[in-house]
């Protein structure tokens, strides 16, 4: 991509981003898969990622501060935010250079397989004398994955629903560990000049959207029926996946 950035480019971001922070505030998660699934369709994962870094912080920073138990989660989850940065910051050169195409097709395969498993409506339960060593292994795997594809999601997310946090617990978790993950990964896109500067501005515009299709959404959520817009929401995942795979098959 050019430095100049065309209109149509920006208008696609506004409206990528509308409905990414719409999901967002519904489901409390789903911001990047969404977002990075539909930028890709116009650009490669690098320059995707790079728009998606201030959009992400922001709303993660909300999602966060609104939480009960910021400290105690921090100290519970500081392995995974250690395992996951580390993850990062190995992974993300398979989202640069001559592996861009690459990291798109496994773009694609990691919202297949999330999306999968949330209509499977797997579950699994960890045990707490686990975690210590479970923690950093999950984190270093949603690592790889993220820098390779700027999804944060698995296998993080399914592991935090096993960690029996109630609602809130679990929706400032996921807070916590999509802002850590996506400054680690706009961190490793820098220091790899791999960051499309040319998009920091867009980035900076798609605050605004993201941020109204956000409160849209947890206006929403309180008079949905969540598990109904969740299967809708996999399901469009899923189709999204499959498109992003086949254009990009090996």
């Amino acid at each position: 991509m050019s430095d100049t950035v065309s209109a149509a480019i920006i208008v696609h971001i506004l409206v990528v981003f509308i409905a990414a922070g719409f999901v967002k505030g519904v489901v409390g998660m789903g911001l990047p898969a969404v977002a990075m699934g539909l930028l890709c369709i116009v650009m490669p994962p690098a320059q995707a990622a790079s728009v998606l870094i201030l959009p992400t912080i922001i709303t993660n920073i909300w999602q966060l501060a609104g939480g009960p138990a910021f400290g105690a989660l921090l100290r519970r989850l500081w392995l995974l935010m250690a395992g996951t940065c580390i993850g990062i910051w190995l992974g993300s050169d398979l989202m640069t250079g001559p592996h861009a195409h690459t990291a798109a097709f496994g773009l694609g395969c990691v919202l297949v397989a999330y999306a999968t498993l949330g209509l499977a409506s797997i579950q699994m339960r960890v045990a707490a004398k686990h975690e210590p060593w479970l923690s950093p292994f999950i984190g270093t795997a949603t690592g790889l994955i993220a820098g390779a594809t700027g999804v944060f999601a698995f296998p993080l997310v399914p592991y935090l629903a096993s960690l029996r946090l109630d609602r809130e617990e679990l929706i400032q978790a996921l807070g916590l560990s999509f802002m850590v993950s996506t400054l680690a990964l706009g961190a490793s896109l820098i220091g790899r000049e791999a960051f499309a500067w040319s998009l920091a501005i867009p980035s900076a515009i798609a605050l605004i959207p993201a941020l109204i299709g956000m409160a849209a959404g947890q206006w929403l959520r309180r008079r949905v029926h969540e598990a109904t817009f969740r299967r809708c929401f996999l399901i469009g995942l899923f189709a999204l996946g499959l498109y992003i795979a086949s254009q990009n098959l090996p």
